[in-house]
Parts: structure tokens; C-alpha cells; sequence
């Protein structure tokens, strides 16, 4: 018995705990629960605005976005045909990929998502102007598809009429470029507006991709023209060749990856009519060419040559020249084009590539900007002050930067040489 009994008193001392506890629990207050804060939604705010007509065809689709981040762009047509579009990299709009049809409509449907996960979605609709009868700026691009190219090519547009300043910085926009491997660059205007050059702090490596596209078709430029068309290319860059022009010695020396490989004995400008000194690139190759000076300065003549280069629109080339090969080396007889040899002028022309740098140093004149591709024929630090929009902090030059005088650009092509 005192056995049970004491068992007993166990399990009642046991069963009786939890009752104690619950008669404490039951008389407490009720837990408060923790507030639950309403996240807002992000807000988006759509360009063109919703129901806006006359929108030009180069429009790109804006998102101002509060509290989230853009997540999905569609964009369509009004027979629901899907436009593409790339946002820019600030991710500032949307650019579609091709220019959009005059007086059609387009619907963009633009999704942001906060950080808590909750998304807005925003829709406009908009219709295109008629085409325009407005007069067009035609743009010309130095710069071809599926071609190979040398590390010093720029890409080159050049403007008829010229593009103002107060215009360069929407034209400069519309103005892309990306490359493979990455390698940035910046856009530079020639200060008359006639040409506008894109180019890296430094040659392009052997081998890069380049794919440019000028999206200027229907662009308002001014308020009374509009750009042209649309244009795009892309193409390669080719091994490294280098040509140094040396009057003082007149040689010539071609260099491959940096390591010479031949030396060339040439005759320059006379002096009434000087080779420029300065930094060009090879703008084209012609196996066979004329010459045709008549009504220009200096000129008259009419001569057909072969294996010539162009350096300039004012008519400096390379190019074999066996009427000269005894004064190759010695002294300058031409109308300032480089004279070689008829076998060194063929050995040249399966050696360089349109892109090539050539560099003539003491010489009478200088390089005038805008005469032939001239990116190179200045500093960074200048180049860049050429750009109609902010130079990224990555590409901006150091403060110790060298500069380079430059001159006023000399307009339009010409097929003279000598």
C-alpha cells in the first residue's frame, strides 16, 4: 500500500504542473501582432504617352520607373506583330530595332518589380507620323559589311548638309556601336559638323568584331529636316600593319605586329606641292586608277596609275610610279602623292588593308582635320572633347595628357593624286 500510494503522488504531482501552468497563461493580456506594412506597387511612367499621334518613326520607348526595376518591355504593332527592341545600356528606353512604320500604331506594355516582388504594369499606345516630305540630311558610312578592316579604322559618317551643334547631341544618340571583344569608344565631331568619327583610346586588337548601326531614318534633326534611312554594318579587324614615312630620309617603313619588315625608298610632294605630315589610315585600294587634275590648283594633269592607295579626300595616295624610281629615295618630284616602285607598290598592295595606319612625319604642311579619316591625327584628351554627349568616367583622358593642334577640315573628295 505505501508503495501505490506513493506512485500516486507522483503522477498527480506531474499531471498537476501543466494545469498550474495553464491557469498563469490564461491570465495573461493577448500577445500584440507585429503591424504588417503595405508595400507600395512601383510606379512607371510611360514615353510616348498614351494616345500620342505624330510620334516620329525613330521613337524609342522611355519607362520612368519609382521604387522598382524595368523586368519586361513588349512591344507590338497594331496587327500584334512583336517589334524588337534593346534597351540602351543606362537603360534609360528601350530602341527598337528597326525603324517603326510611318502612320501605324504601336502598343508597348512595360512590367516593373520592386524589391518586395510586387510588379506594375503600364501600357501606351501610340501612332507614327505620315512619312515625312521634309528635306533629308544624307549620311554617308565609311564603314562596310562583311569586310576585314585594319586596328586603326575609325568609323566614319559623314553629314550633307552638315549637322549644327545644336543637333549633334540627338544625332550622336541615335549613333551605335558595340564590339567583340568589348573595347569602348567615343563619337568626335569635326567642329564644321561634316563628319563625326568613332574610335577606342587605343587601336582595335586583331581580330574584334565591330557591328555599328546609324538609326537615323525619320530622326528630326533641326526643325526643318529629318535624317535619311537606317544603316548597318559589321565587320572584322584584321592583323596589325603600320606604314612609317620618314621625309627626312625618304623611306618608307612597313611594320607587322610592331616588327619592321621592309623598308621602301619613296619621293614626296615637291614643295609647291607638299605631302601632309600626320597620322592617316587607308581609306582605298585600287589595282588600277586615273588621275584626272584638270581645273584644280596645281593640277592638269591626266595620268592612269596602278596599285594606289588613298590617304585623303584631297588626293594624297600611295601608288607605283616608275617614271620616278630614280629620284625614289633621293628627293621629292610628285604632286603629293608617295611614289614607289612598281614591284614595291604591288608588294604593299597584298600586304595592307583599308583600316592601316600611315604616319608621314617633316614634311611642309600638316594633316588638316577632316582631310581623309584624321580620328587619329589628334590626341585622346581632344578627340574626346569632340563628343556632343558626357564622356563615361572610364574613357576620360588624364589631366597629363599630350594635345594636338589641329586646323580647319577640308570638304569633299578628290580624285587627284600625282
Amino acid at each position: 500500500m505505501g508503495l501505490r500510494r506513493r506512485m500516486a503522488l507522483v503522477v498527480v504531482t506531474v499531471a498537476a504542473a501543466p494545469l498550474a501552468v495553464g491557469g498563469c497563461t490564461a491570465e495573461r493580456e493577448p500577445a500584440a501582432r507585429p503591424a504588417v506594412r503595405e508595400v507600395a506597387a512601383p510606379e512607371l511612367t510611360l514615353t510616348p504617352a498614351d494616345r500620342s499621334r505624330n510620334v516620329p518613326v525613330s521613337a524609342e520607348v522611355a519607362a520612368l520607373v519609382r521604387g522598382g526595376t524595368i523586368t519586361a518591355v513588349r512591344i507590338a504593332d497594331d496587327k500584334g506583330t512583336p517589334v524588337r527592341a534593346v534597351p540602351r545600356e543606362d537603360g534609360s528606353t528601350w530602341v527598337p530595332s528597326v525603324p517603326l512604320q510611318p502612320q501605324r500604331t504601336y502598343t508597348a506594355e512595360v512590367t516593373a518589380t520592386g524589391d518586395s516582388g510586387r510588379t506594375t504594369t503600364g501600357t501606351t499606345t501610340f501612332t507614327t507620323m505620315p512619312a515625312s516630305t521634309k528635306p533629308q540630311v544624307t549620311s554617308t558610312l565609311y564603314f562596310a559589311d562583311k569586310r576585314t578592316y585594319g586596328t586603326a579604322m575609325p568609323v566614319t559618317l559623314a553629314f550633307d548638309p552638315p549637322i549644327s551643334r545644336a543637333d549633334r547631341a540627338d544625332v550622336q544618340r541615335r549613333l551605335f556601336v558595340t564590339t567583340s571583344p568589348p573595347q569602348p569608344g567615343v563619337w568626335s565631331w569635326l567642329d564644321d559638323g561634316s563628319q563625326v568619327y568613332y574610335r577606342a583610346p587605343d587601336f582595335w586588337r586583331p581580330g574584334t568584331t565591330i557591328s555599328v548601326r546609324a538609326g537615323l531614318q525619320g530622326l528630326p534633326i533641326g526643325r526643318n529636316r529629318v535624317g535619311d534611312v537606317d544603316r548597318t554594318a559589321t565587320s572584322r579587324i584584321g592583323r596589325q600593319v603600320a606604314i612609317e614615312v620618314d621625309n627626312a630620309t625618304k623611306q618608307m617603313r612597313v611594320l607587322r605586329d610592331g616588327k619592321l619588315i621592309r623598308r621602301i625608298p619613296v619621293s614626296l610632294g615637291k614643295p609647291s606641292t607638299p605631302t601632309s605630315s600626320g597620322k592617316m589610315v587607308i581609306m582605298e585600294k585600287h589595282q588600277r586608277t586615273t588621275f584626272d587634275t584638270r581645273g584644280e590648283p596645281n593640277g592638269g594633269y591626266v595620268v592612269n596609275v596602278q596599285d594606289a592607295q588613298r590617304l585623303t579626300w584631297g588626293g594624297e595616295f600611295i601608288h607605283g610610279a616608275p617614271w620616278s624610281v630614280s629620284d625614289q629615295g633621293h628627293r621629292n618630284v610628285s604632286h603629293g602623292c608617295t611614289n614607289v616602285s612598281a614591284a614595291a607598290a604591288d608588294w604593299l598592295m597584298g600586304v595592307t588593308q583599308v583600316g592601316d595606319l600611315v604616319t608621314f612625319t617633316g614634311t611642309e604642311v600638316r594633316l588638316q582635320p577632316g582631310n581623309g579619316w584624321t580620328a587619329w591625327n589628334t590626341s585622346w584628351e581632344q578627340f574626346v572633347q569632340g563628343s556632343a554627349l558626357p564622356i563615361p568616367a572610364s574613357l576620360r583622358p588624364a589631366p597629363h595628357a599630350d594635345t594636338v593642334s589641329g586646323g580647319s577640315p577640308t570638304p569633299g573628295p578628290s580624285a587627284s593624286g600625282g
